[in-house]
């Protein structure tokens, strides 16, 4: 099995309507790390993971993965700050992506089942999906990622909007997929969260890779003041 990294992304730019979402971005990532995007509202976080995932076009420079970006893009999954649900269960929800690549209906459910009871959403299999609360909504999306066996997930602002107790348990299931060998990038705007999950950070500022070093480096001493200020809470552009 070939390697997703290390990824090596060189003046990387997306636009839209003519207009600069994020880049042009240089950006190195090394396996065995989980890599936590911040920075302030409207830096372009969403933009990058998206353009690095491939749902936003590439419109100049280059993003090269070690094993070719079809492939990589095969053992990728993203999950959104607002996970669409189908109208379907919970369990034909978290079964889907087996369905799509062809594994039989009674086996894509039983995996379906353990991926439920592993999130915590095992009563509820045979709910509709459209009627969960946030956070379960957000359980059903990591589930439904993790459930094909991706060597990555993009994840945008995970616990956006979630009470300390489901941001707990959503941190959890995402700790337990990095010790299985899945590696991570995410954005958050929780500071705590980039300091109990990240090994390393990208900071962003104006649509620009501002900063990107080993998490303990950048929380203990940034090396630009702008990040220092951030981390501050001070407003930053």
């Amino acid at each position: 099995m070939s390697n997703l990294f290390p990824l090596r992304v060189r003046g990387a730019k997306t636009l839209r309507r003519g207009l600069s979402l994020v880049g042009p971005v240089d950006l190195d990532l090394d396996e065995n790390s989980t890599c936590v995007v911040i920075g302030p509202n409207g830096s372009g976080k969403t933009s990058l993971l998206t353009l690095l995932h491939g749902t936003a076009r590439l419109s100049s420079g280059s993003i090269d993965w070690a094993c070719g970006t079809q492939e990589a893009r095969h053992h990728q999954a993203f999950v959104f700050q607002q996970p669409v649900m189908l109208r379907r269960t919970v369990e034909d929800n978290i079964a889907y992506p087996l369905t799509l690549r062809g594994t039989p209906k009674a086996k894509a459910r039983r995996q379906a089942g353990i991926w439920a009871r592993r999130v915590g959403l095992d009563a509820m299999l045979s709910r509709q999906a459209t009627v969960l609360s946030g956070g379960e909504r957000q359980k059903l999306a990591l589930a439904r990622a993790l459930i094909a066996s991706p060597r990555l997930v993009f994840l945008d602002e995970p616990c956006a909007s979630l009470d300390g107790r489901a941001t707990r348990e959503i941190e959890k299931i995402l700790t337990d997929a990095r010790a299985a060998g899945t590696q991570l990038i995410l954005s958050t705007h929780d500071m705590g969260q980039a300091r109990r999950l990240a090994d390393q950070v990208v900071f962003l500022l104006n649509g620009k890779v501002h900063e990107c070093s080993p998490a303990k480096s950048f929380f203990t001493a940034p090396a630009t003041p702008e990040a220092r200020a951030f981390l501050n809470g001070d407003i930053v552009e």
